[in-house]
Formats: structure tokens, sequence, C-alpha cells
């Protein structure tokens, strides 16, 4: 479907990508992954036409629709959150309109026979399957449906786009692009802005999903979830696996490990070789060998080992002061701003080595606690109290705002740090990969990862003793988050972090603060352990509003198990009456578009075409729907 051939992308004499190849196919679910920098965001960029190749060519198809989510990107203002979402709709007007327009052709042709009269039959059939797909339901029904699992509440669909952060127009940028189904899906780091809630939902939409993916992620789970291929990008050139990434990983150290094998068993060779020739290289009895071993070097199809970029962080965090027993205390705490409470009465204990995480939708207020915490905000009622020499080094989510573009990569540091650290600066910021002339770089050329990078080694100017760091993994790559995920498991001081990536979070932290709908919850455990609850209770939830009843009396087991049992017969009964029901109407809607899709072959003067394109239509929408809910009866 998409070919990319030979192609190479070079900014004057730094060549990024140098004539890669791969082809994408129409089940392709691709994860991008390698290094910030590496060429991953260019590709997409390639390949929806944003940018041009230095050479090569790309290639696709001249109908291919595609929607394409970039890591920055401008939001649209003055309408509210669901009138904009409906904006995705606009394109199927046009598909009406040139369905009219085909069909008056057809009305007015008499060449039943010719190749161009079925090139027109076949281009009505697609358009009606592309309009189908997008009416299986009212718009605004899946608009709704897209925008809340994407995290809104209903009662902000009508708020307008300008009142909500960066975070939440890039949700609504994104359910455009779900909206408009287009048939391959460009998505640059879609997880970024999104809590854990809203990622499942968006994992099991992408898995349904019949349309090609090319993902840029740096989530872990979320890439093994939703892909079947990885594309690695490295030093220039490309890595092609058809599997997750996790299988991937594997896959390479074991290529990597065979190239290592073959290379020293044939570098032995050559080097037993050589040593045959210098040896006896002048003996006349030995030249016809001799000169056979030579030839045989000449041609020899030497081995290379794939080059491997290994530059990689070395975090390590200062030893922490030691601090009172409690770290932060928060009783009774309403916090919020003078238009809005972001919640209410939190009880929030945090004690000395804790490693906690601050988790739930955006705007819940887990960056709102942070600034209490650091002092930023006061609490509209309770107390907030920081406890005995706590020490607070705080990460705020926004860097490419608190970072001066003015500055260069050296002197943001050098700015702020103060005694003997002045004097490393430069092996502390080769840590964090800023080497050579990285180092007088702007800021504001830095791409995301490297301004992450730069905001983590400024905590690293001072020893802490409480890191409190607000999504401090977005826009680092995989192996970065790995390095400074150990690094946090190693400090010996009080960690608070805000955080989405489950994988990140999980064996890092032990407890966890929720917040949701005003409240702030605490949960003992793992991230693995409190997903699994929660889905649990939201299961519960779901019970308790389909049946208002009153639950069984604990001394009644028998009695409410024997009704259950009962009920779950009924649902038995119902479910198969409704799959007998179902396989009824399939049959007959498939037989009768049969009988239809023959007459619009070959059309007589007594048949209304606009009548049967109607039918035809309406009963294949209703044939998708029922086929779909068959579908999920039998599963």
């Amino acid at each position: 479907m998409i070919s990319i051939e030979d192609v190479t992308v070079a900014y004057g004499g730094f060549v990024l990508l140098d004539k890669i190849n791969f082809h994408v196919s129409e089940s392709d679910k691709i994860g991008l992954v390698g290094k910030n920098g590496a060429g991953k965001s260019t590709i997409l960029k390639l390949i929806c036409g944003q940018q041009n190749p230095t050479s090569g060519r790309i290639d696709k198809p001249r109908d291919l629709s595609i929607g394409y989510l970039p890591q920055i990107m401008e939001h649209h203002r003055g309408r509210t959150v669901l009138e904009e979402a409906m904006t995705a709709f606009e394109s199927t007007a046009q598909i009406e309109r040139e369905i009219a327009e085909v069909t008056h052709e057809l009305e007015t042709r008499t060449d039943y026979e010719s190749d161009s009269y079925a090139a027109l039959i076949e281009r009505l059939t697609a358009l009606n399957d592309r309009l189908e797909m997008s009416h299986t339901e009212p718009p605004e029904v899946q608009a709704r449906r897209t925008l809340l699992g994407l995290g809104f509440l209903d009662d902000e669909l009508g708020r307008r786009t300008e009142t909500f952060s960066q975070g939440w127009n890039m949700r609504i940028e994104l359910a455009k692009i779900l909206l408009r189904q287009p048939d391959v899906l460009l998505l640059d780091e879609p997880t970024n802005h999104l809590d854990i809630e809203s990622i499942e939902w968006l994992e099991d939409y992408l898995r349904a999903r019949r349309c090609s993916l090319l993902l840029v992620s740096h989530d872990r789970r979320f890439l093994d979830t939703v892909t079947n291929r990885t594309v690695e990008v490295m030093l220039g050139h490309i890595h092609d696996y058809k599997v997750p990434y996790s299988k991937y990983l594997e896959l390479r150290a074991e290529r990597i490990q065979q190239q290592v094998a073959a290379y020293e068993n044939q570098q032995r060779m050559i080097q037993k070789t050589e040593e045959f020739i210098n040896t006896f290289r002048y003996k006349p009895t030995k030249s016809n060998q001799v000169q056979s071993r030579i030839k045989a070097l000449e041609k020899l199809d030497r081995i290379e080992i794939d080059e491997t970029d290994n530059a990689r962080l070395t975090v390590k965090f200062p030893p922490a002061p030691r601090s009172g027993d409690v770290v932060f205390k928060g009783t009774d705490l309403t916090v919020g701003y003078p238009q809005k409470v972001v919640f209410r009465d939190a009880q929030v204990e945090i004690k000395r080595g804790e490693k906690v995480a601050l988790i739930g939708r955006n705007g819940e207020g887990k960056t709102t606690l942070m600034r209490v915490i650091t002092g930023e905000l006061e609490p509209i009622s309770g107390e907030a109290r920081v406890g005995h020499n706590v020490r607070i080094g705080y990460y705020a989510q926004n860097q490419e705002d608190i970072l001066d573009k003015n500055e260069t990569v050296f002197s943001t540091l050098d700015r702020i740090a103060v005694g003997d650290i002045r004097t490393k600066l430069r092996d502390l910021l080769a840590q964090f990969l800023f080497r050579g002339e990285d180092i007088d770089k702007r800021v504001s050329v830095l791409s995301g990862g490297e301004r992450a990078r730069l905001g983590m080694a400024k905590l690293m100017l001072q020893s802490y003793n409480l890191l409190a760091l607000d999504e401090p993994t977005n826009h680092m790559d995989i192996k970065s988050k790995d390095i400074l995920k150990q690094a946090l498991k190693a400090y010996d001081g009080t960690l608070i972090v805000v955080s989405h990536d489950r994988d990140f979070l999980d064996g890092l932290v032990d407890k966890l603060y929720e917040f949701r709908d005003g409240r702030v919850k605490e949960h003992l455990g793992t991230v693995s352990e409190f997903l699994a609850k929660r889905k649990l209770e939201t299961l519960q939830e779901l019970e308790r509003k389909l049946e208002p009843a009153e639950a069984p009396k604990k001394e009644e087991p028998r009695k409410a198990a024997f009704e259950e049992r009962k009920q779950e017969n009924r649902m038995d009964r119902k479910k198969k009456n409704r799959i007998s029901y179902l396989e009824h109407e399939i049959g007959k809607h498939e037989a009768r578009l049969q009988e239809i899709e023959k007459v619009l072959a070959a059309p007589t003067d007594k048949d209304d075409i606009m009548e049967l394109t109607r039918e035809y239509l309406e009963r294949k929408r209703d044939l998708d729907a029922k086929t779909e809910e068959w579908g999920t009866l039998i599963e």
C-alpha cells in the first residue's frame, strides 16, 4: 500500500536517514522505535507529505486517506469540544455528493458492457462502503463515545476548546482523526497526554480498527498491545521485525549475537589463512596453494556487525540528606483556583523513603497537589505541611515553558550551579547525552526528549531528599526511561511522581493516590494490582446500574445463588434466541444484496437505479450492524 524506496534525508553534511526501504501493507500495525532524534517523526512526515526526502521516493495510492497526529500541533478555538469533534464528519458530505454524481451518470449511460461503466459501478460500491462505515450510527453518537473514551466528561463536551489545556486539545485532535476513519493512522506519541484508562481505551480501539498504523511511542506496553511489527530506526538505517516490541528486543539481541559469532569465526579463518600465506609465500612448492588462498580472501564476502548506538544515560542521583519521618502531610485538603475547586477533603501522608505515584484523569488535581507540596499554591482549606529538613527537587511537566529558549544547554546549568559542581557541568551533561557541540545548542532547537533530559540534569545540581516529578518520561525514549527508572529505584530519598506510563511506574512505586471525581483515594500496592482492582470495581459499578435491586443478605447465600443461576439461564436462552434471529436476518439480507448487485451490474430500462441503490445502502448498513452484534454474542 505504501512503499518507501531508497529514501534519504540529509541536512547539510548530516545524513539522518540513509537509503531506507520498507513497505506498509493494509494489515500492518507498526511501532517505529529508536532514540530521540533518530528520525522516527521524520518518517511520519515523509509519508503524510509534510516533508520531502532529499532523494528516493514514497509511493502510495492517490485516494489513500491518512490521519496524522504530530507531537506539536495547532489547536482550533471558538467551538465547543463536541462541535470541534463533529468537524471530522465534513468529509462524508463530499462522499454523498460524489455518490449522487456517479449514480446520475449510471442512469444516463447505456454502455453497460464497457470497462468504464464497470469502473463506475466499482467506484459507487467503494463510496457506499466508505459511507456505510462512517454511518453505522449517528455521527454525534460516535463523537460522544470517542470523546468520553479519551477521558472527557459528558458535561465538558459543551465547554469551548480554548478553556482546556494543550494536552486536552490534543485529545480533541486525536478524536477527530479517529472519527474520520482513515486508511492509515500516523500517531506520534499519542499517549503523552493520556491517563491510564484513556490509554487502555485507545489500545482497544486500535486493536479493533481495521487500518494500517504507524506508531511512535515510548510506552512499551502500549507498543506490545497495539502493534504486530517493529521498525527500528538507528544511525540512519532501519531494521524490520515482524513482531511486537518485546519480541523484537529478543530477536534483535539474537541477531546481534549471531552476527558477532559469525564475524569472530570468519576473523579466525582470515587470520589462519593470512598466517598460511605469510609463512609459505616464498616457497615454490606452496605457490599454488598460496595463490588460491589469496584469491579466496579477495572474493570473501566480509561479515559486518550492524552499527549500534551505544550512547546511554548514566543517571545517579546524589545521596539524599535525612529528613523527618513524615515528608508531607495534607489534612482535609480542599484545593483549587478562584474559578474551580479541583478536589475536596483529601487526606495525604507521605513518609520518608516512600515512592508514591499520583494517578488519574488529567485535570483532576495531580499537578495541583504537586504545586501545594512545592509551596506554589495554598490550599483553599485544610492544612498542608512539609516535614522537617525536607529539600524538594521539582521537575515540572511543561519543560518547554520553564526552560529559557534563548539559553544554551551549558548556560542553562551554568546559570544556576554553585560550588564545586560548576567544574563538573560538562561531565554532568555528558551523562545526559549532551556531548561536544551539543552543549552549545540553544534550548529553542532541542527536541522534546532533549528538553526532558536537560530538565532532569538540573535536578543533579543539588542534593534533594524529596523528588517531585511531574510526567518526567514524556518524550523520553524507552532506554532512557529504563535507566531513569533504575536510578529512581536506587534513590535513597522520597519520590512523588505523576505519570501515565504503567511500565515506568510498575516496580517503582508501592503506593498510589488516585484522583477521581473531585476526591483523592489512597491505594497501597503496585500499579498492576491497582489496575486489576479498578477493572473489577468498574464492572461492579456497571452491574449496580443494570441491577438496582438490593444485594442478597448474607444469611441467604443459597437463595441468592439459586436466583443468580435462574437469571443466568434466562440470559442464556435470550442470547440463543437472539443469535438465531440474527442469523436468519443476516441470511435474508445477504440474499437480497446479491440480487440487487446482479441488477446494478446490468440494469434495464425498467429498473429504478436510484431506488435500488437506496435499498442496497439501507440493507448493507443493517447487515453490518446485525453481523457485528452476532459476532459479539458468539464470543
